[in-house]
C-alpha cells in the first residue's frame, strides 16, 4: 500500500479537537515540525501531548507553536520547562490554564513501549519517595517499594524520519531517531514526515528501524532554518 500523502494539511486533516498526540523529538533533534505547524494552521485544540518537552527553545519549530496559540490542554512529558528561562507552557501553567503531568524520561519511554506492548502497567521504584508518587499505587517486592505506571497510548502519533520508502518503512538520523520508533508502536494512527521518499526495495533493510507495519501515513516534510529564542 502506497502511504504517501501530498501535502501536511491533507496528512492530519481526520486529527480531531480533544486527540490526546505523541510527539517525537529530544531538544531540536527529531521535532515533526511540519506537522506541528499543520496543526497550528488546522487551529486543533484541546489537545492532550505526549512529548519528552513543551518546547520554547526554538521559536518556530517546536511544541510552542501550539502551546503559544492554546490548542494544549494537556502535557505529559518529562521536561516542561527550562530553567534559564520562562517558556510558554511555564507561563500557561503558572496561571493553571493547561494541565501537567510530569514522568521521568526512563518511565517516559517504558510506559510509552508498555502501551505499544498492549501491557496495561508496570512497577518501577522510579519516583519513590518524590511528588511522581502522588496519586499512584505503590507495592513492596522484596523488602522495596514500587510505584505502578501505567501505559501510555494515544490517537495520532507524530514523528519525523530521515528517510521512508512508500509502504511506510523508515530510517532516522542520528539522535533524531530519539522516542520515535517506540511511539510509533503506540498510537492508533502513526504520522511520519520524512525528508526523503524512495521507492520500495531502496532502503538497505539492516537501516530500517520503524517497520511499515507501524506507519500509517506519510507526508514529505519541509527544511526549517531553526531559530533559537
Amino acid at each position: 500500500m502506497d502511504k504517501v500523502v501530498s501535502n501536511p494539511e491533507e496528512v492530519i486533516a481526520d486529527v480531531a479537537d480533544g486527540s490526546t498526540i505523541m510527539f517525537g523529538g529530544f531538544g531540536v533533534s527529531g521535532i515533526p515540525t511540519t506537522l506541528i505547524k499543520a496543526l497550528h494552521q488546522r487551529g486543533t485544540k484541546n489537545i492532550t501531548a505526549i512529548i519528552n518537552s513543551a518546547g520554547g527553545r526554538l521559536a518556530n519549530a517546536d511544541l510552542s507553536i501550539l502551546v503559544r496559540n492554546r490548542q494544549i490542554k494537556k502535557l505529559i512529558a518529562t521536561y516542561p520547562v527550562y530553567p534559564w528561562f520562562p517558556s510558554p507552557f511555564e507561563e500557561q501553567y503558572l496561571k493553571g490554564e493547561v494541565e501537567l503531568e510530569i514522568t521521568p524520561q526512563g518511565t517516559f519511554i517504558e510506559r510509552i513501549r508498555a502501551g505499544g506492548a498492549g501491557i496495561a502497567g508496570f512497577y518501577t521504584p522510579t519516583g519513590v519517595g518524590t511528588i511522581v508518587e502522588k496519586g499512584k499505587e505503590k507495592k513492596t517486592f522484596n523488602g522495596k517499594e514500587y510505584l505502578l505506571e501505567l501505559a501510555l497510548t494515544a490517537d495520532f502519533t507524530l514523528i519525523k524520519a530521515h528517510k521512508a520508502d512508500r509502504i511506510g518503512n523508515l530510517t532516522y538520523r542520528m539522535t533524531a531517531r530519539n522516542f520515535s520508533p517506540v511511539m510509533a508502536t503506540a498510537a492508533r494512527i502513526t504520522i511520519a514526515e520524512v525528508g526523503e521518499i524512495v521507492e520500495v526495495g531502496e532502503l538497505d533493510p539492516e537501516t530500517i528501524v520503524t517497520p511499515g507495519i507501524y506507519v500509517n501515513r506519510i507526508v514529505k516534510g519541509e527544511r526549517y532554518a531553526i531559530r533559537f529564542e
